[in-house]
């Protein structure tokens, strides 16, 4: 198929492309021209923020469009009145973070959105493409991890393992997070072009499981080649902080877990990494290549006083 991918230089588009790539299709990107693309597709520069930006879009036309960078409904929007809308299927990545607070967990697909979200505009992006028509596929994976990861996820445990800090961790650390492989969210997109059911339907992509921050902790000193119990916990007061910040730590601060069984059962799809293979591969396939040389540790002493 005539694939437009909106970026497919980084973190997830990197993945991505590979893997369509491989399956054969023939693949045009749309970026800033600031990463190299891979050899076989063609390259189309531009800034997407604005009309002007997108003029190399103009008169093109695709089967399937895969937008991973868009934020906000203008996004998305820009790219469809430049092209048209694509034949055959708008392949999103959205968020978890557009559900609105819950007392009940795992979330599904169907709980409640808050329309107060930093996420907002994917779940616009998401209303919009089903009222237009445009066949869509929209991922809301939780926090993604692994090799070219440009958010300070996995990396923020690391360099304090790694330069021997104490580590902070909000209240006993019995709070539930989830995270999902970059790899494992790629095969997903890629996958959802050839499943007829997946047509306009929202997945939550996320690893199987759950994990305590204490848990990911002790699992990240672990892919650093340490002993979890070497690893300093510093406990911190996380009441007078917003849940959904993470200025100082990088997680929101409540419990955030979803239900990926909708995704298993209609995409005959299984994440391959559990977090402790994950965050190996993480640590040795992108923190030992390029390791923080000089971490910023100063919000922690916002939260530990060190």
């Amino acid at each position: 198929m005539r694939i437009l991918v909106m970026g497919g230089t980084r973190f997830v588009g990197k993945p991505l492309v590979a893997r369509l790539q491989a399956q054969g299709h023939e693949l045009t990107l749309f970026t800033r021209g600031k990463n190299l693309v891979p050899d076989g597709v063609q390259h189309l520069r531009g800034d997407r923020s604005t009309d002007e930006g997108l003029a190399a879009l103009k008169g093109q036309t695709f089967e399937v469009i895969v937008d991973s960078s868009g934020r906000k409904l203008d996004d998305s929007r820009r790219v469809v009145e430049s092209t048209g809308a694509p034949s055959h299927r708008f392949v999103y990545v959205s968020s978890a973070g557009v559900y609105a607070n819950s007392e009940q967990w795992p979330l599904d697909e169907d709980a409640p959105t808050d329309p107060n979200s930093r996420h907002a505009g994917k779940a616009d992006t998401e209303a919009w493409l089903r009222k237009q028509g445009i066949p869509f596929t929209s991922f809301r994976p939780t926090y993604i991890y692994g090799p070219g990861n440009y958010n300070p996820i996995e990396r923020w445990f690391f360099d304090r393992i790694m330069h021997d800090r104490p580590v902070p961790m909000p209240g006993d650390g019995s709070t539930i997070t989830q995270l999902g492989h970059v790899d494992d969210l790629a095969d997903a997109m890629a996958r959802c072009i050839d499943v007829e059911a997946s047509t306009n339907r929202i997945y939550n992509c996320s690893g199987r499981r759950g994990i305590s921050f204490k848990g990911l902790i002790h699992a990240a000193a672990i892919a650093c080649g340490k002993s979890a119990d070497a690893v300093e916990l510093r406990p911190f007061d996380p009441s007078g902080l917003d849940p959904k910040a993470r200025k100082a730590f990088p997680l929101r601060l409540n419990h955030f877990l979803t239900d990926i069984s909708r995704l298993e059962r209609e995409l005959a799809w299984q994440p391959r990494f559990d977090l402790a293979a994950g965050l190996a591969d993480s640590y040795s396939n992108d923190y030992v290549l390029n390791p923080t040389v000089e971490p910023d540790f100063s919000s922690d002493a916002t939260l530990i006083g060190v």
